[in-house]
């Protein structure tokens, strides 16, 4: 008797556990053919306008790139160009 009392008093206890559980979600419903093609075409879409802005951000960066590398050796030649003046002035002065 102690085990049969013993079984429904957990029997009990093993409904509560599985009433409180969440139902099992349903399955989702299969995407027709037409909204998998209109989902293909708008990724598509965005992956060209993600690809076109990284060109321009790429053509962008290279464009500031060459504008500094000129303005640097511009600089450098009139740096040059100044200590060449100023060491054969040196060198004239010298001589005299």
């Amino acid at each position: 008797m102690k085990k049969t009392i013993a079984t429904l008093i957990a029997g009990l206890f093993a409904t509560a556990a599985f009433a409180q559980t969440p139902a099992p979600a349903a399955a989702p419903a299969t995407a027709t053919p037409v909204a998998v093609k209109a989902e293909a075409k708008a990724d598509a879409k965005d992956a060209k306008f993600d690809t076109k802005a990284e060109a321009k951000a790429d053509v962008k960066e290279a464009k500031v790139a060459t504008k500094h590398a000129k303005a640097k050796t511009k600089h450098a030649v009139k740096h040059v160009a100044a200590k060449d003046t100023t060491v054969a002035a040196d060198v004239s002065a010298s001589t005299k």
